[in-house]
């Protein structure tokens, strides 16, 4: 793992770790899921593209549903 330096503001840093350690984790380990997400946010993009071409046809969308129907599990 590579080490990597950024700079913010003092109050948001120190607001970020109290946040962090609420949810019982680091703010070093929050940064590494944010990196990820951010990082492959294309691919989900492009990921959601290829569901929607392929759902296309395949969802009637505009039939008003009966009360039965949209309570039915």
């Amino acid at each position: 793992m590579k080490n990597i330096t950024f700079s913010a503001d003092e109050q948001c840093i120190e607001a970020a770790r109290a946040r962090a350690k609420a949810e019982h984790t680091t703010l070093n380990d929050q940064f590494r899921i944010w990196l990820s997400e951010y990082a492959r946010k294309h691919e989900r993009l492009a990921d959601y593209d290829r569901l929607m071409q392929d759902l296309r046809g395949k969802v009637r969308v505009g039939r008003k549903l009966s009360r039965d129907e949209m309570n039915e599990r």
